[in-house]
């Protein structure tokens, strides 16, 4: 890309209130942006704040942040698979088989699966150990919150072409992120499905296997959902979480 000057763009919205001082999640969003798209991408992300399933916001924090351009990754997108499942019950033991296959300890599959599929009001990445599937984030309800990634322009355009049904913004910035978590070598695999109570998709996602997209991981109407990191024994946490929050990815 030519040397222009590159924005991190980061919204979170909430109900009730700011999310430290109790309020439900209601929304997020994260972009990279040139100078001249800055107008256009903050009032997408506020119209996605403004107009969620999840509820109505009355906390809306847009952060802008410039970024240095000599510390972008780029990094290829996750390919896509497609798994098409009947019920969440079939969903998630499809997710639980990729994950096995990737050498995740059963009790590790089984602690993320009962994570998402709580009620609880997760704000970020739950991080895992991959073994003895204990958390080792220890970031309470806050989580880890990956940013600082996005698409490139014209190699999302190129992207579009080969995956013409697959093109919703949503579906776009899940590969963005998940391409990002998996560009880490501590990343064993990622497991999500929407907080959103209308959307029933999620996916498992790894450097191996690649987006496998899941039809079905709950039902339509629960709150439930979020994102679990599988994590290497023995990883850096503190290089891991800097890596996410801060590392600067083109996908593309």
């Amino acid at each position: 890309m030519e040397n222009h000057s590159l924005y991190s763009l980061r919204m979170r919205a909430a109900q009730g209130g700011a999310h430290e001082c109790g309020g439900l999640h209601i929304s997020g969003g994260e972009r990279l942006s040139t100078a001249e798209d800055v107008e256009i991408l903050v009032s997408q992300l506020l119209r996605k704040a403004m107009s969620h399933s999840r509820g109505t916001a009355d906390f809306i924090s847009i952060v802008m942040e410039k970024v240095d351009q000599q510390e972008v990754e780029c990094l290829s997108p996750l390919p896509i698979l497609t798994y098409d499942v009947h019920t969440p019950e079939e969903g998630r033991q499809q997710a639980a088989m990729l994950l096995k296959q990737l050498f995740i300890s059963d009790t590790a599959i089984q602690n993320g699966l009962d994570m998402l599929a709580s009620s609880h009001n997760w704000r970020g990445a739950v991080l895992l150990d991959s073994q003895s599937g204990k958390r080792i984030d220890n970031r309470g309800d806050r989580g880890i919150r990956v940013s600082r990634m996005d698409w490139e322009k014209s190699k999302y355009h190129l992207w579009q072409n080969q995956y013409p049904s697959l093109t919703s913004s949503r579906i776009a910035e899940a590969i963005a992120l998940a391409t990002k978590v998996a560009g880490s070598p501590y990343t064993v695999a990622e497991l999500c499905w929407s907080d959103d109570p209308e959307y029933v998709t999620g996916y498992v996602g790894s450097s191996e296997m690649g987006y496998c997209r899941i039809s079905h991981l709950k039902r339509k109407g629960e709150l439930s959902g979020g994102r679990i990191f599988f994590v290497k024994e023995g990883t850096d946490i503190e290089s891991y979480i800097e890596y996410l929050e801060r590392k600067p990815v083109w996908i593309g």
